[in-house]
């Protein structure tokens, strides 16, 4: 593994102030969330692959509203089923049975499998246009296969998790990467280790490192704290930098 599988600090974090701009509808059987930019092109287009807190959180819409107002055509999918994990799930809560379909009501496996796939043909359609990924912690693994399926030309994640060492290797784009200092699922090692093989390939790509923060500061972190405010501003600042480098240009 590139990274280590989730854990609870996956779901823990801050719920964000502010008022998601986009809409939500159904593709297919399952719910995105969709924000357009400002002039409604769809020449540019991102994908995000959620943590396990879903699409319907503020955090992520916000983000996702953060992309369009830059000039990307957003969609944000279920990846879970209509199964997320609840933001600060209170209690005690087995991961692993979580992933095997044991808590869901419908006993459905809440997992990604294809939905990238989906999307990708919804981004617009158009033969020119190029698509970058977004993924947090669990979405992390998801932009790696889809950079190395082909599906995608672009990719960024923060804090990744459940990455595969072999998947890695394998990536046909560029990836960025925004990391924590303190992060146990991502830690120094996995870093290097990801550094390492990123840097074998041949493909670009960027390793940032935010000091004085934890696993999902770029999407749950507190922004009332002036540092994690600052790691999670920079961090989005790094995906906009990276995709106008190498999705629009």
């Amino acid at each position: 593994m590139a990274s280590y599988p989730s854990t609870s600090c996956c779901y823990q974090g801050f719920k964000h102030e502010g008022q998601p701009t986009g809409e939500l509808s159904r593709l297919q059987d399952f719910e995105v969330y969709t924000s357009y930019p400002p002039d409604k092109s769809t020449e540019h287009a991102i994908l995000i692959l959620t943590d396990v807190t879903g699409h319907g959180t503020p955090n992520i819409q916000l983000v996702a509203d953060q992309f369009a107002a830059n000039g990307y055509l957003v969609i944000v999918p279920d990846l879970f089923f209509g199964d997320p994990i609840p933001l600060n799930r209170p209690g005690d809560f087995d991961m692993q049975k979580w992933r095997s379909g044991g808590v869901s009501p419908r006993g459905q496996i809440p997992l990604p499998r294809d939905r990238g796939s989906h999307c990708h043909g919804e981004l617009g359609g158009a033969q020119d246009q190029r698509i970058g990924l977004v993924g947090y912690c669990f979405g992390g693994k998801y932009v790696v296969r889809h950079l190395r399926s082909g599906k995608a030309d672009v990719g960024y994640t923060a804090h990744p998790s459940h990455v595969d060492e072999s998947e890695l290797k394998e990536i046909q784009g560029p990836l960025a990467i925004a990391a924590a200092e303190d992060d146990h699922i991502f830690p120094a090692e996995k870093r290097h280790q990801s550094e390492a093989i990123l840097r074998e390939l041949g493909l670009p790509y960027q390793v940032n490192l935010y000091s004085g923060v934890k696993h999902g500061f770029a999407v749950r972190g507190d922004p009332s704290v002036k540092q994690i405010r600052y790691a999670k501003q920079s961090a989005f600042l790094q995906a906009i930098e990276w995709f106008g480098e190498h999705l629009k240009e």
